[in-house]
């Protein structure tokens, strides 16, 4: 799996979305951490399959392949003020 950076996506979109059709998987990352997997259509459509037998996301798919772990942000979506 391949992982670039925001910047680089928007210049080469055009060619991650060919790659994509050829079964490349893209992280896509902004500011260091990954933000956004580009996949292809049916790799999508796989993840919304059973996976071991089991009804499963497309996070728990994208975990399958190596390097697939991913980090919960615990940081509050905003601040509640009491």
């Amino acid at each position: 799996m391949r992982t670039i950076n925001l910047r680089e996506a928007k210049a080469g979109f055009s060619s991650l979305v060919d790659g994509a059709i050829r079964g490349e998987m893209v992280t896509i990352t902004r500011h260091g951490k990954a933000v956004a997997a580009l996949v292809s259509v049916e790799a999508a459509e796989i993840a919304r399959k059973t996976i071991k037998g089991r009804r499963s996301g497309f996070v728990t798919y994208l975990q399958t392949f190596p390097g697939g772990a991913f980090e919960r942000n615990a940081t509050a979506a905003r601040k509640v003020k009491l």
